[in-house]
């Protein structure tokens, strides 16, 4: 299956309590990362992004990629430790909500990558 143009994406999902998010490879917008209202993800490269894959694992020759949990590569972004406990207890997320934590660091996560929440 060949996803939707990536512009068709970035309309107002019928589905308010799905989460969003876009992701940038070197300030350079990638594609869209979408928590699915069935618990799956999803990941689609904008059409056209020419940039490097967002991780090794999600080469760009494949346009979508969806997963029945959180996605390792995101995952590896996020903090452990003392400083989970206080972005938890400072942005007040529950500690599954993996999402929500990754929203809440993109700005300032290892790598050259940037996560910003899609409206």
């Amino acid at each position: 299956m060949f996803p939707l143009p990536y512009r068709n994406l970035r309309r107002k999902s019928p589905h308010a309590g799905m989460k969003s998010a876009h992701i940038f490879q070197k300030n350079q917008l990638a594609g869209l990362l979408e928590a699915r209202d069935d618990g799956s993800y999803r990941f689609i490269y904008k059409v056209g992004y020419r940039g490097e894959p967002v991780s090794l694992t999600m080469p760009t020759s494949q346009p979508m990629w969806e997963f029945q949990s959180f996605p390792a590569p995101f995952e590896g972004l996020l903090p452990e430790g003392a400083q989970l406990d206080a972005l938890l207890r400072i942005r007040k997320l529950d500690k599954h909500d993996l999402f929500g934590q990754l929203l809440a660091v993109g700005q300032d996560v290892v790598g050259s990558l940037r996560i910003e929440a899609a409206e």
